[in-house]
């Protein structure tokens, strides 16, 4: 059997400046929805394409001088890409802040919690 290896940690770089990234998590909501009829066999038939919406949940260290406005961010460009070199790159296009909020505990570092949505989506 031969070993395989898995995508590990990623960078991200926001409109080219290295944000340092504790979680990301990216949801692609495909804004397709069931259409149902009325019919005999009493079943939905199909579905109706949509608008796809993309979702960005980022979570930030705070840094204590360089920390970026997240509360004005329109229009950014935010590319996610493994620490490891080789693999694709993934942008999401024409970002925009929704939520930013801040956490703070006892055992770890000040984090910051930032909810974005993108436009577009570009494998490169």
């Amino acid at each position: 059997m031969a070993l395989q290896e898995y995508a590990g940690a990623i960078v991200l770089d926001v409109d080219g400046q290295e944000v340092d990234v504790v979680d990301l998590n990216i949801t692609a909501k495909t804004g397709r929805k069931l259409v149902k009829t009325m019919n005999s066999t009493g079943r939905a038939k199909g579905f109706a394409r949509g608008i796809t919406e993309y979702e960005l949940s980022v979570t930030v260290v705070v840094p204590l001088t360089g920390d970026l406005d997240w509360e004005s961010i329109e229009g950014s460009k935010l590319t996610q890409y493994p620490a490891a070199a080789g693999q694709p790159r993934v942008s999401y296009l024409d970002c925009f802040s929704l939520e930013v909020g801040a956490k703070y505990s006892v055992e770890n570092e000040a984090r910051r919690d930032i909810k974005l949505a993108s436009l577009r989506k570009v494998n490169e």
